[in-house]
């Protein structure tokens, strides 16, 4: 009997709930990786999971049985639980309703990756509400403004 094979690459974008900038430089990067033990142990392929304080970037290799709305519900729940249990925050963290996802060719994984790497340096010069929206037109996805994240002056 043949065998299923296939790769499939999504970036996933979502923010912190209220748009604050809560996801601090000193346990960042435990939250990330965190989120990356998440991924695997739903079998899927974590290739990057970076961002800044007011939100996070996965780029994953995910499997076609896997839903990646349910994916991104189990991060976010799991990621949410896991920052609120460690107390890196005063009050309850937790993320906004919502995500974007994206899917990229085989080709694109170094670029993808770099650009996920270097989220500081981007958002420099480029707030999170403009990198969403170049997102959400450079692959033609239509949306209603009304539907997208909380956004406040950044």
């Amino acid at each position: 009997m043949a065998g299923t094979f296939s790769q499939i690459y999504i970036q996933v974008v979502f923010a912190v709930n209220g748009r604050g900038n809560f996801l601090l430089k000193p346990w960042r990067d435990e939250v990330f990786k965190y989120m990356s033990r998440i991924i695997k142990g739903k079998n899927q392929k974590p290739i990057i999971v970076n961002g800044i304080a007011n939100h996070v970037h996965l780029f994953i290799g995910i499997k076609p049985s896997m839903a990646i709305s349910d994916l991104v519900r189990d991060v976010k729940n799991n990621s949410s639980n896991f920052i609120n249990e460690n107390g890196f925050v005063h009050g309850k963290f937790s993320w906004q309703a919502g995500f974007g996802s994206f899917s990229y060719a085989h080709s694109q994984i170094k670029q993808v990756y770099q650009y996920i790497l270097n989220q500081e340096e981007h958002h420099r010069k480029k707030t999170f509400k403009e990198e969403y929206l170049d997102f959400l037109h450079k692959f033609e996805v239509e949306y209603d403004e009304k539907y997208l994240f909380e956004w406040f002056d950044e």
